[in-house]
């Protein structure tokens, strides 16, 4: 039997006081829609729809700009805001008449994929999947009613709730999994007489009770797997809870977080065992660490590869870069997409380098700029150098061979090449190439003058 997901998401969210829309607000670097989206496509073989409304010509953009499943995602308008049921009613005829329709909700972000196999599963054998939870403080929900034999026979929505129907502690997520032909049976036959003038999808519980229809009531492990996000108080809660769900599974794979309330992972971040990591520390993208590797405390990594044993200092700033194996880096330095380190290389404080190679050994220890540059094996930058890369117009190598030393504040203008074993002496401007062994000294002559007088402070 096939499966058609609806998600719906053509709120406003006014609570966020935002012109984004509620659903693109992030989570983990992710819209919230994304995690929703991400979780149904795992489902095999699901067809995908998308209800938008407010906002939902930037939720369209976000789609047509996105790979998320294999099959596109359906799009259908809910043009007024007249509730749920009449939201899923909008994507219901593009839906096949013999699937089971699972009706999530794009604000409700981490409801893993394994709880939807098993409420797909339930819908495919002809009973009602519904998603509930117990709530210590269930106000604003809909209250699951039961009856005396404990079978669900329907919801009552908040506001439309007697003081006793309040006092119920389970509570609906609004997730259900059900066959798409009950669905078209039961959905024009809602009604908008309730306090928000509103069609109720849970409406459909009480229908499915009156003609027979099993409702199988399932429950999440933890209850922000349904937590929905209305608020950016709320948005923040759910976000510390994911993270430290992901921290704690990186700390039973053999990974130390010196406090894992400060970490933050936006991303994917595949590991090998003994990485340590400091805190305040965040990993966006795809980030692979190998054996060994230690991170101190306020860096990010962003889309990179970092070789086993590399320590990275504090403050570093490290993206889209391949870092070899022993390496040293920081503090506070900054590696830029393109920048590929080789074994046992150093970069140092306040250095930034961008789409070069630096060989094995290689040391930029002090306050350099590297761009653009092929720098081999056991070469030694000194402080304040520049690879001056752009003319303004184009981008420009700077090739510098194995054993080279390049004396401090020294601007190499590109293109120029130092070859192997040579010198560069200090205060140098280089637009020629040097050969292999030579010294290079390229600064104006010093001159020393008698008689000189230091300008005084005039008097105003």
């Amino acid at each position: 039997m096939s499966i058609d997901v609806i998600v719906l998401a053509a709120g406003q969210g006014s609570r966020m006081k935002s012109t984004l829309p509620k659903v693109m607000h992030p989570l983990a670097g992710q819209p919230l829609l994304r995690h929703v989206l991400n979780s149904a496509a795992q489902l095999q073989d699901a067809r995908l729809h998308l209800v938008v409304g407010h906002g939902g010509d930037q939720l369209v953009d976000y789609i047509q700009s996105e790979t998320i499943s294999a099959q596109p995602i359906q799009i259908a308008w809910q043009r007024e805001q007249l509730g749920t049921g009449h939201a899923v009613a909008q994507a219901l005829p593009a839906c096949a008449k013999d699937s089971v329709v699972l009706i999530l909700y794009g604000d409700v972000p981490l409801t893993p994929s394994s709880l939807l196999n098993s409420m797909v599963s339930v819908a495919q054998q002809g009973d009602l999947a519904l998603l509930t939870v117990n709530l210590a403080d269930p106000a604003g929900y809909g209250r699951i009613l039961r009856s005396p034999v404990g079978d669900v026979v329907a919801i009552v929505e908040h506001k439309d709730a007697t003081d006793a129907q309040k006092a119920i502690a389970e509570v609906n997520t609004g997730i259900m999994a059900v066959k798409a032909e009950a669905l078209a049976d039961w959905l024009p036959r809602l009604s908008a007489n309730n306090a928000q003038g509103e069609y109720y999808l849970t409406d459909i519980i009480a229908m499915a009770a009156e003609e027979g229809v099993r409702i199988r009531a399932l429950q999440p492990q933890a209850e922000e797997e349904v937590q929905g996000v209305n608020t950016r108080s709320q948005l923040a809660a759910l976000e510390r809870w994911y993270q430290m769900r992901q921290a704690q599974a990186l700390m039973a794979a053999g990974v130390s977080l010196a406090d894992p309330q400060r970490f933050d992972l936006r991303g994917s971040l595949k590991h090998e065992i003994d990485i340590s990591i400091d805190i305040n520390c965040v990993f966006e993208g795809e980030v692979i660490l190998e054996e060994g590797v230690v991170i101190g405390p306020n860096c990010l990594i962003r889309n990179s590869h970092i070789g086993a044993y590399t320590r990275i200092e504090a403050n570093s700033v490290i993206e889209g870069a391949q870092v070899g194996a022993q390496a040293t880096i920081g503090p506070f330095a900054r590696l830029r997409p393109g920048t590929d380190l080789a074994t046992q290389t150093r970069i140092g404080n306040f250095v930034e380098v961008k789409k070069s190679v630096i060989g094995r050994g290689s040391k930029v220890n002090h306050l350099s700029y590297i761009g653009d540059a092929q720098i081999g094996s056991e070469v030694n930058i000194g402080a304040g150098t520049i690879t001056c890369n752009y003319d303004g117009v184009n981008k420009s190598l700077t090739e510098i061979e194995d054993g080279a030393f390049i004396g401090s504040n020294t601007a190499l203008v590109a293109p120029v090449k130092v070859g192997a074993n040579a010198t560069v002496g200090a205060g140098s401007t280089l637009n020629k190439a040097v050969e292999a062994g030579q010294l290079a000294v390229a600064r104006a002559k010093q001159r020393n003058l008698d008689n000189w007088t230091r300008p005084t402070k005039r008097e105003k």
